[in-house]
């Protein structure tokens, strides 16, 4: 397979999962409303009990919701971004690019290391008050430090080809 058709492939990989994910975030906001609103009905009327699972499912999705929002924020090129030289074009905004994308790779690395290290650590143990198995939360880390990864790999693949004369000025 040519290179040209192999980067085709790999994008349209990319774009997909990201559309996943922009998916999974839209259905983790409205799943989120649910115990959210449940929570403060029980609050301040009789009508429902105290739910105990509500909390905990309620911080499991927002961990979720912010985990799968940095990972399309990396996609975009919106989350770790500090702009030093606004005026900056092609070839110069590609290597400042580069040089940033770098430590977002380091800081993905992280993630993903020790994100298993972390999710091995919650593997047998579950949530006090709900009883759920605590990995479904601690396995985002290393979901996001290998998306991270992936997407911001994918633009500074972009930016080099940039920087070579090949792509887009």
């Amino acid at each position: 397979m040519p290179p040209s058709t192999a980067r085709g492939a790999f994008r349209r990989m990319t774009t997909a999962y990201s559309r996943a994910l922009e998916l999974l975030l839209v259905a983790t906001v409205a799943i989120l409303i649910v115990p959210v609103t449940l929570q403060i009905f029980s609050r301040f009327t009789d009508l429902l009990p105290r739910y105990l699972w509500t909390e905990e499912a309620a911080r499991f999705l927002l961990v979720w919701m912010i985990m799968i929002g940095a990972m399309i924020g990396v996609r975009e090129g919106t989350h770790f971004v500090v702009d030093l030289f606004p005026s900056a074009e092609g070839r110069k905004k590609a290597a400042l690019d580069i040089l940033s994308g770098v430590f977002v790779l380091i800081f993905a690395g992280v993630f993903l290391w020790w994100g298993i290290e972390f999710t091995e650590f919650a593997w047998y143990r579950i949530s006090e008050l709900a009883e759920w198995p605590l990995w479904v939360i601690h396995i985002a880390w290393p979901i996001a430090g290998f998306t991270w990864l992936v997407f911001a790999g994918e633009r500074m693949w972009d930016d080099v080809r940039i920087l070579l004369g090949r792509g887009e000025t």
